[in-house]
């Protein structure tokens, strides 16, 4: 997923994505476990993908605290 669209989402729906993501990261290490994966390339990709998500979270979290900091 475009990082562009990840920030147009919420906090709550980051989290789910990330959850999401985490379960795909699972099915591929399981399959590539088995000798079933055919795109192994695609671990590295989710796995940038969880951290992307996770930094997004990060700073929407820190720019929320700063914002309600300052009422």
């Amino acid at each position: 997923m475009d990082p562009k669209d990840l920030r147009d989402l919420s906090i709550s729906e980051l989290k789910n994505k990330h959850k999401q993501y985490k379960e795909e990261l699972f099915n591929l290490r399981f399959q590539n476990a088995i000798g079933q994966l055919g795109n192994s390339g695609r671990i590295k990709e989710v796995k940038k993908t969880i951290a992307r998500v996770l930094t997004i979270i990060t700073e929407k979290e820190m720019n929320f605290e700063r914002v309600g900091a300052g009422r």
